[in-house]
């Protein structure tokens, strides 16, 4: 893994942001905009993912990293939770969410491959 400079430049942050302006996206349309309560809390979580990442890499110590790291793949869940409620309400089809949930999938490995990474550093 090459010395990353910024935390804009990690791939998970990217993804992250990436989920995040989707879910932004879904959360202004039809019902899902009027349910204020778990429109604001998917956003949050989401924001969450992304913001741990970057809160972490400031830190510059490893240890820091890895505890805000852990605490960017738990939002990530958080999130995933939040999609089975939108689902259920009818706030997004199968595909929207099968395909959420595994965009959230795919930065949760490459959080859990940075955690490996600093463990062995």
């Amino acid at each position: 893994m090459s010395t990353v400079h910024r935390f804009e430049d990690l791939n998970a942050w990217k993804k992250a942001r990436e989920i995040t302006k989707m879910i932004y996206s879904i959360t202004s349309e039809s019902d899902f905009a009027r349910d204020f309560g778990l429109k604001d809390q998917i956003r949050r979580s989401s924001v969450s993912v992304m913001a741990n990442i970057a809160e972490g890499f400031a830190r510059r110590t490893d240890r820091d990293f890895l505890h805000f790291l852990n605490i960017s793949r738990s939002s990530a869940a958080e999130v995933q939770s939040h999609l089975y409620i939108a689902l259920d309400q009818g706030y997004l089809d199968q595909s929207a969410f099968d395909s959420l949930y595994e965009e959230l999938e795919e930065v949760s490995r490459m959080l859990f491959g940075l955690v490996r990474h600093l463990k062995k550093k």
